[in-house]
């Protein structure tokens, strides 16, 4: 028999599935985000709260910024959505759901959702990217998703190591990479199949996950049930969703997702000019550091006197070692006080308290991490407008 909670997640399921087929029904109303053609709809989802909708088809949800106000940890019914094909998986039985892992292993794998569960569990709490947010402030705009600073999203994720699964497979002598597939599909047959692929030692660091579970509860339908892949600190492209397939192969994986899509230039701080072209790229890989304040909007009016600033920083896994405030447009700087740690590959949460006068301010956050990264105060730019950056600037009049 079924129990309550699978009933409802059953049920759950069966709503999206239906609800995926007409977005119409599920739009709320419209918000604009703050650049060019910024206007989109609010929609909602089963198991999401309203969300800034992109894409219908597949479903590309961003969460409302001022959700990153409200705590370090993002509700897993806040959390963005980020498809690249559009048959997205809808009728997944998790009694029947199986891992297999494969190539060049001594004993190739297929284990059931039960199985994997009962394996020893970790937990990490590590921050989700899209490799395309805040795409839509790039200057010149680059194409693509113009999405704002919402695809982003911290959990307290639970599940496998991924090398305690290649480790009971039987990695061989000579493996160089291992690949990522999971259940949703395309549905063109000319449309390449989403696989992604990291190098053998990152796959067996003991920090890449098998992740079943998210912020103390099952996966949503939409962010990779029954099982994803996570991999802390590299951006969201490599967090295969609904896993099924792992692969260890002996050469370098070129797949379209690695060889031609989520390249960045290889150059210093992976930027060129705009309007040039890479002379050479590499695959995108780990976050670039970054901070926001998440208390105040840009256009906020606030009352003169004292207020207490606050935000997150965040970077690709060594960890914010300091946050600092400007209240002049970056003259000068103020250290903010750092909030609890949660992990290297977590947001930090800070706060000051600042004295406005009336008038008229450009408040700056910069955040450094400990390997002395800095946030530059000019923007990067590279084609496919990723790894956003730049120190952060919020225009707010006391009265």
């Amino acid at each position: 028999m079924l129990d309550r909670r699978e009933l409802m997640k059953r049920a759950g399921m069966a709503a999206l599935a239906t609800g995926l087929g007409s977005t119409r029904a599920f739009a709320l109303d419209t918000v604009t985000l703050p650049f060019e053609n910024g206007e989109r709809p609010l929609v909602s989802y089963p198991q999401k709260r309203p969300l800034i909708g992109l894409t219908s088809r597949p479903p590309q949800l961003e969460t409302p910024f001022s959700v990153f106000n409200d705590g370090p940890i993002t509700p897993n019914n806040a959390f963005f959505v980020r498809y690249h094909l559009a048959d997205v998986p809808l009728n997944i039985d998790p009694d029947k759901f199986t891992l297999e892992v494969k190539g060049k292993v001594d004993r190739p794998l297929k284990l059931s959702l039960k199985e994997i569960r009962k394996l020893k569990a970790t937990e990490i709490v590590a921050v989700n990217q899209c490799s395309g947010n805040s795409r839509g402030f790039f200057n010149p705009r680059v194409a693509g998703g113009q999405l704002a600073n919402g695809a982003m999203g911290n959990a307290r994720w639970r599940g496998v190591p991924l090398k305690t699964v290649l480790d009971m497979a039987g990695v061989q002598a000579g493996a160089r990479q291992v690949t990522f597939g999971g259940l949703d599909g395309p549905v063109m047959e000319k449309t390449p199949d989403f696989v992604k692929a990291l190098n053998i030692d990152h796959a067996r660091d003991g920090e890449v996950m098998l992740a079943y579970g998210m912020n103390g509860d099952d996966l949503p339908v939409l962010n990779g049930f029954p099982l994803r892949l996570v991999v802390p600190g590299y951006y969201g492209t490599y967090w295969v969703k609904h896993l099924n397939e792992i692969t260890v192969i002996d050469s370098e994986f070129d797949g379209f997702w690695m060889k031609s899509a989520y390249r960045i230039p290889d150059t210093p701080f992976n930027s060129i000019e705009p309007g040039t072209a890479p002379k050479a790229t590499i695959p995108i890989n780990r976050f670039t550091v970054r901070s926001f304040i998440t208390s105040v909007t840009d256009g906020t009016r606030l009352r003169a006197g004292t207020t207490t600033l606050k935000g997150i920083a965040f970077d690709g896994g060594t960890g914010i070692k300091e946050v600092a405030v400007s209240t002049d447009g970056g003259k000068t700087w103020m250290p903010a006080r750092l909030g609890r740690d949660l992990g290297k590959y977590s947001f930090r949460e800070w706060k000051l308290p600042v004295k406005l006068a009336a008038g008229s301010y450009e408040l700056k956050v910069r955040a450094t991490n400990k390997a002395g990264d800095v946030q530059p105060a000019e923007p990067r730019w590279n084609p496919a407008g990723y790894l956003r950056n730049v120190i952060e600037t919020t225009r707010v009049t006391a009265a």
